[in-house]
């Protein structure tokens, strides 16, 4: 009996070692649990504070470059049998394999062995994994980090030269302060005396509305906006929308208007057509259902697109947040807002969440307007040795690494099998571009 209590205590500290203990309440899908058993500092990835557009960027990827040549001239990583799910307390020679392949790209110790049996140790290299590839860190292997895992070295190696191109061009000086948003990552970060300030999950355009790469500044912010249906969303969304459903206008708070500005019925237009599209939709303000939020940033660009917030903030819990027609959502939007308006007399955090709680329409120019930078980079180096790898959704690296096939909203009859995976899109998108 005594035997079996020291068992059982000694396993339930292993399985806490494996537990993750995310600091603070906004967690926003980045690796940083605690330490509790022996295990080198390579298997924790913190958040960063190096702008990913910098000079140490720069050098962290050349250094990581030289590290994956390496590992390619040495003959790469062994392939993980996919299969079944493999998690804490699993038995099996995939283990073993997934043992090696981690030990490979540094994200497990070679001490702790090539065991078939998953412990903690191989559960925390497996979190610390998913955090570089920007995969919720779960601690299980499932279809999506397989994927992630069997990409072979040298296509990353290739993935890597790619990005350092793409990141040299922006090593010049960006701005004392200024936006990055980082489309295949999802993220936006600000940046401030060459220090990131605030990290922001976000969604970004679909595949087929792709988000476009671009040098522009924020210029306004719009507080409590009216959501205008932009044409493309009329013709690909709405319509089809209210041929299955008459009252979804009525549901969804969005009027419609002539050319006169005179408010019209939804039952005086004929949805069997594209008569829609002679007529101006807007949502009413609510930032519990208007598409925009609670705030709209206006950056100045020829593609009708903007920064804001959302009222579907379940999409920022998900791997898979390629939602939107271009725009970017932002997740902790209150705080992004309060970094633009931190030059702008009398806009402190106070006076932000008074306006926001009123109400009204309020539109603040940013004075001075503040860089932004939409950029698509796949793969880069921290200063602190992590290398991150995202998924080419957009399809720009020409190396063919892309899971957006298993990462399509599946049928409603798989998606509670896998809540965490994706989130089916809302009928009508949460954003979207102005006409």
């Amino acid at each position: 009996m005594r035997k079996l209590a020291i068992f059982q205590l000694s396993l339930g500290l292993s399985l806490a070692a494996g537990a993750p203990a995310f600091a603070g309440s906004d967690y926003d899908g980045q690796a940083e649990w605690a330490q509790r058993y022996d295990a080198d500092a390579r298997l924790t990835v913190s958040r960063s504070t190096t702008p990913i557009l910098s000079t140490q960027t720069v050098a962290a990827t050349e250094a990581a470059i030289e590290q994956f040549r390496e590992i390619v001239a040495n003959g790469g990583w062994p392939q993980v049998p996919a299969g079944h799910q493999l998690r804490l307390g699993v038995s099996s020679p995939a283990v073993s394999a997934l043992r090696k392949r981690l030990i490979v790209s540094g994200d497990i110790g070679h001490e702790t062995g090539t065991s078939p049996i998953f412990d903690s140790y191989v559960e925390a290299a497996v979190r610390r994994f998913q955090a570089r590839h920007g995969i919720i860190e779960t601690g299980v292997v499932n279809q999506q980090t397989f994927a992630a895992l069997n990409v072979p070295a040298e296509t990353r190696l290739r993935q890597l030269e790619t990005n350092l191109v793409r990141l040299r061009s922006f090593s010049r000086d960006l701005g004392n302060r200024y936006v990055t948003a980082n489309i295949p990552a999802a993220t936006v970060e600000t940046v401030e005396n060459g220090q990131v300030v605030t990290h922001h999950i976000a969604g970004v355009g679909k595949i087929d509305r792709q988000s476009p790469v671009m040098q522009t500044k924020a210029i306004q912010v719009n507080f409590n906006p009216f959501w205008t249906v932009p044409a493309s969303v009329i013709r690909k969304d709405l319509i089809p929308k209210m041929q299955a459903d008459p009252n979804y206008l009525h549901d969804n708070h969005i009027r419609v208007y002539n050319k006169e500005g005179q408010e019209l019925q939804p039952e005086q237009i004929n949805w069997r057509s594209l008569d829609a599209l002679n007529y101006k939709f807007r949502q009413d303000i609510g930032g519990d259902f208007n598409s925009l939020g609670v705030v709209r940033i206006d950056i100045a660009n020829p593609y009708g697109v903007y920064m804001h917030d959302t009222p579907a903030k379940g999409v920022f819990g998900d791997d898979f947040r390629f939602v939107s027609s271009g725009c970017i959502r932002l997740q902790n939007v209150r705080d992004y807002v309060a970094f633009l308006l931190r030059e702008t007399p009398g806009w402190d955090r106070d006076h932000i969440d008074q306006v926001i709680a009123s109400g009204e329409r309020v539109d603040v120019k940013i004075t001075p307007p503040v860089p932004v930078y939409w950029v698509y980079v796949t793969a880069w180096g921290a200063p602190d040795g992590v290398t991150q790898f995202r998924d080419d959704i957009y399809q720009r690296d020409g190396l063919g690494v892309s899971r957006a096939a298993e990462m399509t909203p599946p049928p409603a009859a798989q998606q509670a099998a896998a809540p965490r995976q994706v989130r089916s899109e809302p009928l009508l998108p949460r954003e979207d571009e102005e006409n």
